[in-house]
């Protein structure tokens, strides 16, 4: 790995440092072409205080800037020899390929080299370097992710997990809510966010073992505001909660249910306002929550579009000091 070419000096700021937002460009399913491209166009967007890495193959970069008459220089292009293809065993890849784009992404980001990092690319990676290279924030047991996804009052509603624990012990979900109710704050803008968890009834006696407990810590919480279960087929009805918590399993199945539905209405041809708001493209990707870092994990076949909008989104968790807002609320666990 070797950094290549440095952006120009229009990027600097008189008073603050830089924001260094690492893009892992090898990852995903339509690699490098739409990563690259959506690094330009993210280019356009950010503030004047933000900088874009390129990681990856150095030649590539620059071949796709140029056909597109964009000036490589204008990013910062760190060249990596390696690449973790999308179906490649997690663990043994990212212990293996230390030179691969993703690989030195977390490493930079851990020596502080880079302030946030996005990729497309293989998730189970994404989460091997989250758990192994970055440090998990004090007093947080496990880390999540996390999505928006669209309610019919025009709003958005963040669900927790989504994929990284798919067995919870009762604390874990607690902690979920903290950082949901967290992040709805700070980056969704919602003032004093109605947390709930996701249940097979409303009532409290229902769900199972785990489920159960975890109500329990919930109902007389000071560190969230707590509204109870929820049923899955109030998902989208955003008259309850703007923060639904569930295990990485049950999260998963919703969301992958909610792309599925997505992919079947484009096939259909089915037009409507709330309908085209499931497009993963608007929410740029999928952060983990409780981590020292922002970390962002697009979808695998990411157009520059949904690129673009994970760079945003990444520079917006800076801008909004996300991990000192975590750090300051877990300080008190």
């Amino acid at each position: 790995m070797r950094l290549l070419q440095r952006p120009p000096h229009r990027r600097k700021s008189n008073c603050i440092s830089a924001m260094k937002i690492g893009l892992d460009v090898m990852g995903g399913d339509y690699a490098p072409q739409n990563i690259v491209l959506g690094a330009i166009d993210a280019f356009h967007r950010l503030g004047r205080d933000s900088e874009i890495y390129l990681l990856g193959d150095q030649i590539k970069i620059t071949e796709i800037c140029r056909q597109q008459g964009f000036d490589p220089g204008n990013f910062s292009i760190v060249h990596c020899s390696q690449t973790i293809k999308m179906d490649e065993h997690p663990v043994k890849a990212y212990q293996k390929k230390s030179d691969s784009s993703v690989v030195v992404g977390f490493n930079m980001l851990a020596k502080g080299q880079l302030d946030a990092l996005a990729s497309a690319g293989n998730t189970g990676v994404m989460l091997t370097g989250s758990v192994q290279t970055l440090r998990t924030l004090p007093g947080v047991i496990r880390p999540c992710i996390s999505c928006e996804m669209p309610m019919v009052s025009g709003k958005n509603v963040l669900l927790l997990d989504v994929g990284f624990n798919t067995d919870c012990k009762p604390d874990y979900l607690y902690q979920f809510g903290i950082l949901g109710s967290i992040y709805a704050r700070e980056m969704m803008g919602i003032e004093r966010p109605r947390v709930a968890l996701l249940n097979i009834g409303e009532e409290e006696e229902k769900g199972n073992m785990v489920v159960k407990e975890a109500y329990k810590l919930m109902v007389d919480s000071i560190d969230f505001n707590f509204v109870g279960n929820i049923e899955a087929n109030r998902l989208f009805a955003g008259d309850i909660a703007d923060v639904l918590v569930t295990d990485g399993f049950v999260g998963n199945i919703c969301l992958k249910q909610a792309e599925g539905m997505y992919d079947l209405i484009q096939r259909l041809d089915v037009r409507n306002e709330f309908l085209d708001r499931f497009n993963y493209e608007i929410y740029g990707g999928t952060p983990v929550l409780g981590v020292s870092a922002p970390v962002i994990i697009g979808h695998g076949a990411s157009s520059p579009v949904a690129i673009s909008n994970m760079i945003a989104q990444a520079e917006r968790a800076l801008n909004n000091k996300l991990i000192e807002k975590f750090k300051e609320a877990m300080s008190y666990e």
